[in-house]
């Protein structure tokens, strides 16, 4: 059975947002043991400097790079990222799957992923140009994994 990690920088806030998320991680379950780690998110001051803009990414990321798993294949989900359809997305989780047995996505915070972490990816994801909340991206993609896996399980959830 496939294993996902979702690396997120902060909690979810919103109830709609943690209940959509537990949704998909429980109609994952059928394919995926899927775990959420979630990091601290650095404070900044009200108006950051791109300096302490610059720090704040790099502490995040000292956080990310200590709980990838050993051996996954990475996929930090960034704007230079490629743009998946879903059915595209699901050749991916298929060609990936014949090589690994994990997968760990990288959701960054509010000012975005480190380098240091972004250069580790085997893939990067992108969502599009438009900007999602680094929370409502976590259910965009729990939904998305859930999507790939019912594409390639032929169910009926991909119409």
């Amino acid at each position: 059975m496939m294993s996902i990690t979702v690396i997120a920088v902060g909690k979810l806030k919103e109830s709609y947002l943690r209940d959509g998320c537990k949704e998909y991680i429980k109609r994952l379950g059928a394919f995926a043991k899927v775990n959420i780690v979630e990091i601290s998110e650095e404070r900044a001051s009200d108006n950051p400097s791109d300096s302490e803009i610059e720090r704040l990414i790099e502490k995040e990321g000292e956080r990310i790079l200590q709980k990838i798993p050993k051996g996954a294949t990475v996929i930090p989900l960034c704007i230079e990222g490629r743009q998946y359809s879903s059915e595209e997305f699901a050749d991916l989780t298929e060609k990936i799957s014949l090589k690994s047995s994990s997968i760990c996505f990288i959701i960054g915070g509010s000012f975005g992923l480190s380098d240091r972490v972004k250069v580790l990816g085997d893939y990067k994801l992108s969502f599009g140009k438009m900007t999602l909340p680094h929370q409502l991206a976590r259910m965009v993609l729990l939904e998305q994994i859930y999507r790939a896996f019912s594409i390639l399980n032929h169910s009926k959830y991909h119409k």
